[in-house]
């Protein structure tokens, strides 16, 4: 940032939302994108990104001059301006961020996809009752200089010390990582899976002895959890790497299971492909949806998500699972013991950037009837809509769901048929 801006303040007057976690202002007609405000607000804010070049600027609301009454005393101060990253929305009232996350939904959709919906975003079951906290069942902290667990500034690698994570499940809250001294930039993992088995504190990747205060290294260290998911009345045990992928919201397994349930319809004898499966989640549930007479394939790029998904289906006749990249599976360039040249339906799952045209591409390729996308990103899932309109393929249903609560981050689930 130019130095003459470093800590320049100026008055704005605040539009809409915006995709990323901010609103968006004007400043002698620049486009300025604020966090920490709500839209009609006038604040004064610190400009934190402001090259005289720049086609937009950066800033922080630090005053708040005419508030909304959507605001609220944040829950997390420490994610405030200038602070962490990864509580954004904390100054929020839980129906305005839901109804800020819809409205994100419903402009990427137009802007990039080109389709008009009138989106909901909903909350997780207990979300309410907890103010939108304790849901988070993964962490991920550094240790600063001094050895002290703390999180990234936002947009910096600075680490700053912080004494509490209120958006951690109360499993980690116990463990009192914040009262400790750890190795100097050390990256400390803490997982409470849900379903009963005992927390579990990577230091570097490695098990660690809490009682201790050391590295776990004996040979049969646990380094996997147990998550238990009950969806449509239905329980699913599944084991996990504790560094391996999971959805990080107490609730959204079953969630986002019970929704791509709907999203599928009446599969039963039907072949359903399984993109992005990970360890197996969406792929138990659709190998009992499909029935015996069906088939489910499930594709995974990450070695130890497939290794997981073998030991977690590998009771599952109905299953055959590929390691690989996705569109070259498809197209039979890897894993040639692929031989899937139908798909009656087919679930994504993709990560962050979306699945993109070669991936679309060799699914529409397929012919679904019907395919179920889950989205964790708006602008990755518009352009991805675009994609499927131009092959064929119409969005019928979109439905978002509150998984990150205090976060602007939201997962949506949509259906498309040809």
């Amino acid at each position: 940032m130019a130095e003459a801006h470093e800590r320049e303040l100026v008055e704005l007057e605040i539009g809409p939302v915006a995709h990323g976690g901010h609103c968006v202002a004007r400043h002698e007609g620049r486009v300025v994108f604020v966090r920490h405000t709500l839209p009609g607000e006038r604040v004064r804010a610190v400009l934190t990104d402001a090259e005289p070049d720049a086609t937009f600027w950066r800033a922080d609301a630090v005053e708040v001059l005419d508030a909304s009454p959507d605001r609220v005393p944040s829950v997390w101060p420490q994610a405030g301006p200038g602070g962490v990253g990864g509580g954004e929305l904390a100054h929020v009232a839980l129906p305005a961020q839901r109804a800020w996350k819809a409205a994100v939904l419903r402009e990427q959709l137009q802007r990039l996809g080109k389709v008009e919906r009138d989106v909901t975003v909903h909350a997780a079951a207990g979300d309410d009752e907890r103010g939108g906290l304790a849901w988070r069942t993964r962490i991920d902290l550094v240790a600063d200089e001094h050895g002290r667990a703390g999180m990234r500034r936002h947009r910096s690698h600075d680490v700053v010390a912080i004494d509490e994570m209120p958006l951690a499940v109360e499993q980690i809250a116990e463990l009192e990582l914040f009262g400790r001294r750890w190795p100097v930039g050390a990256r400390i993992e803490a997982i409470a899976p849900v379903g009963g088995d005992r927390p579990l504190v990577l230091v570097d990747g490695v098990p660690y002895d809490l009682g201790r205060r050391r590295p776990d290294t004996r040979p049969n260290a646990r380094t996997s959890v147990r998550e238990v998911v009950v969806a449509d009345d239905v329980e699913r045990t599944y084991r996990v790497a504790a560094a391996g992928f999971w959805q990080v919201h107490r609730q959204a397994p079953a969630t986002l299971v019970h929704a791509v349930l709907g999203g599928v319809g009446d599969v039963a004898g039907a072949t359903v492909l399984d993109l992005y499966a990970g360890a197996g989640l969406f792929t138990a549930a659709l190998a009992d949806a499909v029935g015996p007479t069906g088939r489910v394939v499930s594709v995974e790029g990450d070695a130890r998500a497939v290794r997981d998904a073998r030991r977690n289906l590998h009771d599952r006749t109905n299953v055959e699972l590929h390691a690989g990249d996705m569109a070259r599976v498809l197209t039979g360039e890897q894993d040639a013991s692929s031989d899937v040249v139908h798909a009656d339906v087919v679930v994504l799952d993709p990560p962050r950037v979306g699945a993109g045209r070669r991936v679309l591409d060799a699914v529409t390729a397929l012919r679904p009837e019907r395919l179920v996308y889950v989205a964790c990103d708006p602008a990755a899932l518009g352009r991805d809509v675009a994609l499927l309109a131009d092959a064929g393929y119409g969005l019928l249903d979109v439905d978002g769901y509150d998984l990150f609560p205090m976060t602007h981050h939201v997962e949506a689930v949509a259906t498309f048929a040809r």
